[in-house]
């Protein structure tokens, strides 16, 4: 029985349900007269909603093209490209999830290498034309083949599995950093998945070495051809640019900002960083065996589990709010108000220009304050177009539709006013009163507020039943969660529109019942008072600061207390306190901290401040960070079971979105509830209603 064979007997019973991905083999004659080239269309008989994907099935397909294609000697070239809009995204995710043993692991790591590397093996060159999306082993395909094509259209390439506890495995850390230097592979492979998962284009992937040439989608294909054909004849020499950075130290660099950033709660990366490293001398044999170990260990870890339930949160939860009306009762927003022209009302209205295009304005108590807030939303148009990300009259356009205005007379003809104003009852009342007596019936008006009561807000509004929560996260345009916030009279046609508006702005709404400081702020909180009564109970700050660095949070406690304030912290703690006093204190330490000024704890060089760590000082019981550690997670479960029951988010699931999604929360650890349910903290656990069990 050959290895072929073998791998169809172990994988072939965990495929049954695989949407496999053909390999359709077509022959083009290349212009010139440069040949026949066997084309290879990768399509899985969907439409672009449902990517090309490798599980077994799929690779075997691609693996009998190929063997076909070898037995040829009429060929003067193979060509690999994928299906309108998409190339390839990777491994079947559902298909990795469902191994059960390290031998079925180890088997799909070398068959996928067994077969792509045959593209690169043939006695004939091999050419990828990405048409479309390329992620995953995807990317890989096309690493393998001898030169690559890529259109300026592609809206995604990247290399994610870090994001997911895995490493890419079928080639790409051998072969991406010989392509284009270890600091470029690293990015790809590294550095982006761990920031949010971001993806380049199809531009960027070209200036970074990825593609050999680029080409306009609309004849796209037509010009890879001629491309190719150049090349075939010899016409057209590939040139590469040698790599002269030093291997070791960027990869040593990599390490130290890795380090930095998961404190080693995440073996995935230091795993991708070990392949690289080793790619630098190893043989194709031996770095391709390196990967099949590393994507065994990592297939059978917990880390894959609870990352592909945290993915599964961010690709279809997040695309379907629980309890969002339906969409048809949405409410058309032609322009949008801003009360507000500090950092965050900016922030907003650039988004809402960017997103909506219509037309925004701001309304400030001075015309300082407007002239700032204007300024800022075009200086960042500006910075916007000196990276290419708009052009010169998207630029003009943006700008246009940003104004400011002294009076709220402004926002008569507006159908969405959203304020940004200080975190005070009164003055969000007053702003809302002063609001209403100018806008439309149907105009929907929204509130920011990260921790107030909705329903008090509009209690004395003619027309509560159009107030809704629009909870934004800091930085605005790069914090992907959306709170929205039902009040005890928000209707549904203002609910709709609020959805709409979020889904056209590209965040992730999850609704949220009208609950002191809702999911977010009111779980941040409770993990930042339970370490700063640490603290104020005499545990040494730094102990208590790093007391969850095995976590891999993206931010110690008192690092996120500087980012977002002492004196909101303090808000937010003081709304807690007063729904839940038996739960949420306040500490005086910390009062003292916003009374004597501080930023926080940290200086601008982000040593200790010895003058605001001593506001701390003169507790006696400290703990151990062991012991901070737990109270920590103990009071975190505590508060979600509460928050559950009384019914703030739908599903656990919510909780977790939101803490993924607004707070950070390592997607490695997959959501928080499963975590806290894994590790034994959660008691009882976080099931909904006939649910046995939540994904590991």
């Amino acid at each position: 029985m050959s290895t072929v064979e073998n791998w169809r007997a172990l994988l072939g019973a965990r495929s049954t349900d695989e949407v496999v991905t053909k390999a359709l083999v077509r022959d083009v004659q290349l212009p010139y007269g440069a040949g026949t080239m066997a084309l290879i269309t990768l399509d899985n008989g969907f439409d672009h909603t449902k990517p090309n994907t490798f599980g077994p099935n799929g690779l075997f397909a691609l693996n009998g093209a190929l063997s076909e294609i070898a037995e040829r000697s009429d060929l003067a070239a193979v060509g690999v490209t994928g299906k309108p809009f998409i190339f390839a995204v990777g491994a079947d995710l559902k298909g990795a999830a469902a191994l059960s043993t390290r031998e079925e692991a180890l088997a799909i790591g070398a068959l996928g290498h067994h077969v792509f590397r045959r593209l690169g093996e043939l006695a004939i060159p091999s050419f990828a034309f990405v048409n479309g999306a390329a992620m995953g082993g995807g990317l890989e395909v096309a690493l393998h083949c001898t030169y690559r094509t890529i259109s300026s259209g592609v809206p995604a390439v990247a290399l994610p599995e870090c994001f997911l506890g895995l490493v890419p495995g079928w080639g790409g850390t051998q072969l991406l950093p010989r392509l284009i230097g270890p600091a470029n592979a690293i990015k790809l492979v590294i550095e982006n998945p761990l920031s949010q998962n971001r993806m380049v284009k199809g531009k960027e992937a070209y200036e970074l070495g990825v593609a050999d040439a680029m080409f306009e989608p609309a004849d796209f294909l037509e010009e890879s051809l001629r491309w190719a054909a150049r090349v075939v004849k010899g016409e057209l020499a590939v040139e590469r640019p040698a790599h002269e950075e030093d291997w070791d130290k960027t990869v040593a660099d990599a390490r130290f900002l890795v380090d930095m950033k998961l404190r080693g709660a995440s073996p995935a990366p230091y795993r991708a960083l070990d392949l690289i490293a080793q790619a630098r001398t190893a043989s194709r044999n031996e770095g391709f065996a390196a990967e099949d170990e590393a994507l065994a260990d990592l297939l059978m870890g917990d880390e894959l589990r609870a990352g592909l339930y945290s993915f599964d949160l961010v690709q279809r939860r997040a695309k379907r709010p629980a309890g969002a009306p339906d969409r048809s009762l949405a409410r058309k927003v032609t322009k949008v108000g801003v009360v507000g022209a500090g950092l965050m009302a900016s922030q907003m209205a650039l988004l809402f220009a960017r997103r909506l295009e219509v037309p925004v304005v701001l309304t400030d108590l001075d015309q300082a304050r407007l002239d700032k807030g204007v300024g800022y939303v075009h200086a960042e148009v500006d910075k916007l177009l000196g990276k290419g990300r708009v052009s010169a009259d998207q630029a003009n356009r943006l700008k246009a539709l940003v104004t400011g205005s002294l009076t709220k007379d402004a926002f008569a003809d507006a159908d969405f006013v959203i304020e940004a104003v200080f975190e005070d009852m009164a003055v969000k009342k007053q702003v809302f009163a002063e609001v209403e007596a100018v806008v439309s019936a149907e105009c929907v008006l929204a509130t920011n507020t990260s921790s107030l009561s909705l329903t008090e807000m509009g209690a004395g509004l003619a027309h509560p039943e159009r107030l809704v929560g629009f909870h934004f996260f800091n930085p605005v345009a790069v914090m992907p969660l959306l709170e929205v916030i039902r009040g005890a009279a928000t209707d549904d046609p203002t609910l709709a529109t609020a959805f709409a508006v979020g889904k056209s702005l590209k965040k992730s709404s999850v609704l949220v019942k009208d609950a002191p400081a809702f999911v977010v702020n009111r779980l941040l909180t409770c993990f930042m008072g339970e370490v700063v009564t640490a603290v104020d109970e005499g545990t040494p700050l730094e102990v208590a600061e790093h007391a969850l660095d095995g976590l891999g949070l993206p931010m110690s406690p008192f690092a996120l207390l500087q980012l977002v304030g002492p004196a909101v912290g303090l808000h937010v703690a003081e709304t807690l306190h007063e729904a839940f006093p038996d739960r949420f204190g306040v500490s005086e330490n910390l009062a003292k901290l916003v009374a004597a000024g501080k930023p926080g704890v940290y200086r601008p060089d982000f040593t200790l401040d010895p003058e605001a760590v001593a506001l701390f000082s003169g507790g006696t019981s400290p703990s151990t960070a062991e012991q901070v550690r737990e109270r920590v997670l103990a009071a975190l479960a505590r508060e979600i079971r509460i928050m559950l029951d009384e019914g703030v988010v739908a599903a656990p699931q919510d909780i977790d979105l939101c803490m993924i999604l607004g707070a950070g929360w390592p997607f490695h650890l997959g959501g928080i509830t499963p975590y806290l349910d894994r590790t034994g903290i959660a008691q009882p656990r976080f099931l909904p209603p006939g649910v046995a069990s939540l994904p590991a």
